[in-house]
């Protein structure tokens, strides 16, 4: 029977037998990834009451706040299904399962170029996509990212291949320069973040972030609000030269295509795109550990704590060779 990371009262986890779930593809699990912001956020139970509707994961169980399983970054090779997908590697939405059952329209194939073990990055590369449409960045902005967790080093690295953008990844850890210069990017420390940007995208989740990245741009530059903060209360500073500037905030949210993209663009399409574009080995640098799954029940409250995690890995079989 399928076994599955279920998370059953604040920081307790566990292993559990489960349901495959239902759909035309029976897939095995490959390779997970963990999310360390928002799986910290379900794995204390901050889930809003009145978003827990919307942050449902596709083919999560159960219901905020607990027993809940939850996850969706799974690389998985379909094992029954339609001739065209038997056979293939896929990512999926898919919670921390070794088995499950899945619905055709919800495994994207994963292209030859991609090594299965990368493509664990597919939603949050999915996300970062989102967050540079939103932002509206184009070629020789000077864009601040305030931030450099997974999502914050993707937008980053999406941003720095505009051709002659000047692109600065800031953060706290002084250890995030080396990961910033493999993604093509300057680092800064919030205190010497850039000023007189043309936009800031901010992904600390933080509200000393927040005012770094409406401190580092220019007049009428742009905020993009890339953090989710749960049940958290933020403080925002719009003392200052707030008003004068004409600084404008605009919040993104992968859970709808952004507005510049939606009258063309799919899930489907968007997430075909994020995809493709983890060909790129530079991305391996955002992989900061690897766990067997037999052992990530014992281990998920220390990888969720850790600030040093980016994407940490979950290995399911010898198969999933990287």
């Amino acid at each position: 029977m399928p076994r599955a990371l279920w998370i059953t009262a604040p920081g307790v986890a566990e292993l559990r037998e489960t349901a495959a779930g239902t759909g035309e593809i029976r897939a095995r699990a490959l390779f997970g990834g963990v999310s360390r912001g928002t799986e910290a956020l379900v794995f204390r139970g901050g889930v809003p009451e009145g978003e827990r509707g919307r942050m449902r994961a596709p083919l999560q169980e159960g219901d905020f706040p607990f027993p809940v399983k939850y996850g969706y970054a799974t690389v998985a090779r379909v094992t029954e299904g339609p001739a065209a997908l038997r056979g293939r590697v896929i990512f999926a939405l898919a919670p921390h399962q070794d088995e499950f059952a899945l619905p055709a329209a919800m495994a994207a194939p994963v292209p030859d170029a991609v090594p299965p073990a990368r493509a664990v990055l597919a939603a949050n590369m999915e996300t970062a996509l989102n967050v540079v449409w939103d932002a509206g960045a184009g070629p020789g902005d000077r864009v601040a990212v305030i931030g450099a967790g997974v999502v914050g080093a993707l937008a980053a690295w999406l941003c720095a291949r505009m051709p002659g953008a000047e692109v600065t990844l800031v953060d706290v850890n002084p250890a995030r320069a080396g990961l910033a210069a493999a993604l093509g990017c300057r680092f800064a420390a919030p205190e010497a973040a850039p000023g007189g940007c043309d936009l800031a995208i901010h992904a600390s989740a933080s509200a000393a972030g927040l005012a770094t990245a409406i401190g580092a741009v220019g007049v009428e530059g742009t905020v993009v609000e890339a953090s989710w903060y749960g049940d958290r209360a933020v403080e925002i500073g719009l003392g200052g030269a707030f008003h004068a500037g004409r600084v404008r905030i605009v919040s993104s949210q992968v859970g709808s295509v952004a507005p510049s993209r939606r009258p063309r663009w799919s899930h489907a399409r968007r997430l075909a795109k994020a995809l493709d574009l983890l060909a790129d080995p530079v991305l391996d640098a955002l992989i900061s550990g690897e766990t067997d799954f037999a052992d990530l029940a014992a281990r998920y409250g220390a990888i969720l704590g850790d600030p040093g995690t980016l994407c940490h890995r979950v290995r399911y079989r010898a198969e999933g060779g990287s």
